[in-house]
């Protein structure tokens, strides 16, 4: 039994979908591995997360220390930008085996459609 927060976990799997469980944790980091994203740019990636949404996520991973935010004051308007912690990019190799593990299922399914959005 893991405790994190006073809440219990059963097992190292449900401590690591504590970490990037739900929709879009997941899809936050695959972004942000391929560099630092400011807020706006991670909502253009994502068109379908809203904005609340965006920002409760983005503040757990912080949180979580598996993102790092950093606020630019230099010139105006303010920026923020996101980048993956060194424990944060501990996870890609993980996220990899997921992103695999669904192109396989959606290979074998016959209930996965997959769309492309361009």
């Amino acid at each position: 039994m893991y405790i994190i927060d006073k809440k219990p976990y059963p097992c190292c799997t449900s401590v690591t979908m504590r970490f990037i469980g739900g929709k879009w944790k997941a899809v936050i980091l695959i972004h942000l591995a391929k560099g630092s994203k400011r807020y706006n740019e991670l909502r253009k990636l994502i068109p379908t997360i809203t904005e609340r949404t965006l920002s409760l996520q983005l503040k757990q991973l912080e949180e979580d220390n598996i993102i790092d935010r950093k606020v630019f004051t230099k010139k105006p308007p303010l920026m923020v930008e996101y980048t993956l912690t060194a424990f944060g990019k501990t996870l890609l190799p993980v996220l990899n085996e997921i992103a695999k593990w669904g192109e396989q299922a959606t290979e074998k399914s016959k209930k996965i459609i997959r769309n492309e959005i361009s």
